[in-house]
């Protein structure tokens, strides 16, 4: 079997459980995918299988499309709302055009360090890892991409948006960024990727739908199509 699913990755399963629930559905060894999701986040994972794998630095490279929810007022050790809280603030002072403003000067091109929480490799171990060992790893500043913020909508504290960026983009870091430029902090609390490239959330398959059916990937014949450009 050579093909590429386009997977709608359930909330608390880590990409590489989706990868190993491939490998069993399909009985394939040679299974990987295209971007990490984080094990709360849901939404688009590209998984290949045989001869798709190939594909996968491709595909790893195009712009990644997030619905994301940001909570403004507290900071944590990951930056998103399931670490240790670092901060609480009163953010009742904020308005909707205060955030409108600071958002849109994050867009274009921007540097962005990327989290302790990531899968960024230090001397061959990943950050996570010495995030939980409760070891800081200096990181560069990165140069990303912010494409396009839009469908903003506020719930004070809670401000709801999708976002449009290049590869490399941590949402959680832009959500603490918007947050440091505010005064008040903000977390990433909900993140769902819409789309990877010309992959969207309209046709994925969740992982009882593909085990179901069969095999519904996309054949290798069709996805050179997206490696030529």
């Amino acid at each position: 079997m050579d093909g590429l699913f386009i997977i709608n990755k359930p909330t608390h399963m880590t990409s590489f459980d989706v990868v190993r629930k491939i490998r069993k559905i399909c009985n394939v060894k040679k299974v990987g995918h295209a971007g990490t999701l984080d094990p709360q986040a849901t939404g688009v994972l590209l998984v290949g299988v045989g001869k798709a794998t190939k594909c996968m630095k491709y595909f790893e490279g195009m712009y990644k499309v997030y619905k994301a929810r940001m909570t403004l007022g507290v900071t944590t050790d990951t930056q998103d709302s399931t670490g240790k809280e670092l901060s609480k603030k009163e953010c009742g002072a904020i308005s909707q055009e205060e955030v409108r403003l600071v958002m849109e000067n994050f867009l274009g091109e921007t540097s962005q360090v990327p989290p302790m929480v990531s899968a960024l490799k230090h001397k061959g171990k990943p950050l996570y890892k010495y995030a939980r060992e409760g070891v800081e790893i200096e990181r560069k500043s990165r140069t990303i991409q912010i494409h396009d913020m839009y469908d903003v909508s506020y719930a004070l504290p809670e401000v709801y948006f999708t976002v449009k960026c290049s590869k490399g983009t941590y949402i959680r870091t832009l959500c603490h960024d918007i947050g440091s430029r505010l005064g008040c902090g903000a977390v990433l609390s909900g993140l769902e990727r819409l789309a990877v490239g010309p992959f969207t959330i309209d046709d994925a398959l969740s992982l009882d739908e593909i085990d179901q059916s069969g095999n519904n990937s996309i054949p290798i014949e069709k996805l050179m199509a997206y490696v030529d450009k």
